[in-house]
């Protein structure tokens, strides 16, 4: 009995937070899961996650700010890909005195640099074969810059801007390219390592990979160029 071949999402930048989570929501929705990140190992459970759900994960080590190690990796893959989530980010919090010139460099590699070359990789393979979904996961600072925050709310600016340049280069070519500015923390562990235990809710990870989900489901007729996603319990 013949097989239905699954669709390919790849995670650039996939984590044990809101890339678990990814990778569960788009297997459950039928998906194989490729991840990018510069660690050898697969955060825990995402395997286990996307075999339970029918799908196969394949895990590769690439450093997405470097433009030989990422044509390397994405070369062979790019014609299988359908979906693109690029999540990867480097959060530097601290005063522009304090962040020496090659942490600033570093930070706008990741979060968009980065973004650049995976996009120049995929995208006009996508539009080759005339669809596709690429997802870019934003943040709070890619719409205002706070204190101590100079570094990665110009790397999250900067990627903003990529997106919409790249939203309206190859949306006439059948790919959906979209922005999701994910304001506020997400729970998940490297969160809790880094900020402590939350005061109040915080964004659900697998929510949030829901709502990607939706975003590679969208109808041509109407694409979200950019979504907004914030927990319920924020006061305004």
């Amino acid at each position: 009995m013949a097989t239905t071949k699954r669709p390919l999402l790849l995670i650039a930048g996939i984590g044990e937070g809101l890339g678990l989570k990814l990778a569960h929501s788009f297997a459950v929705g039928g998906h194989d899961v490729v991840g990018l990140a510069r660690r050898a190992e697969p955060p825990a459970g995402v395997a286990e996650a996307v075999a339970a759900s029918g799908g196969h994960y394949r895990h590769f080590v690439a450093d997405l700010a470097d433009p030989a190690a990422v044509s390397q990796v994405l070369r062979p893959l790019a014609p299988s890909v359908d979906v693109l989530v690029y999540n990867a980010q480097r959060l530097q919090i601290a005063t522009v005195g304090e962040i020496e010139p090659e942490t600033f460099e570093a930070v706008w590699r990741d979060g968009c640099f980065g973004a650049f070359l995976v996009a120049r990789a995929l995208l006009p393979v996508m539009a080759a074969r005339g669809g596709g979904t690429a997802i870019f996961s934003g943040a709070t600072a890619s719409r205002r810059g706070g204190a101590r925050f100079s570094a990665f709310a110009s790397a999250k600016f900067g990627l903003r801007g990529l997106v919409q340049a790249l939203a309206r280069e190859f949306g006439p070519a059948g790919i959906h390219v979209t922005h999701v500015v994910i304001d506020g923390l997400i729970a998940a562990p490297q969160t809790e390592r880094r900020f402590g235990p939350a005061e109040g809710p915080r964004l659900d990870p697998a929510a949030v990979a829901a709502a990607y989900l939706a975003l590679a489901r969208q109808p041509a007729s109407a694409w979200t160029q950019e979504l907004d996603l914030r927990s319920g319990s924020e006061r305004y």
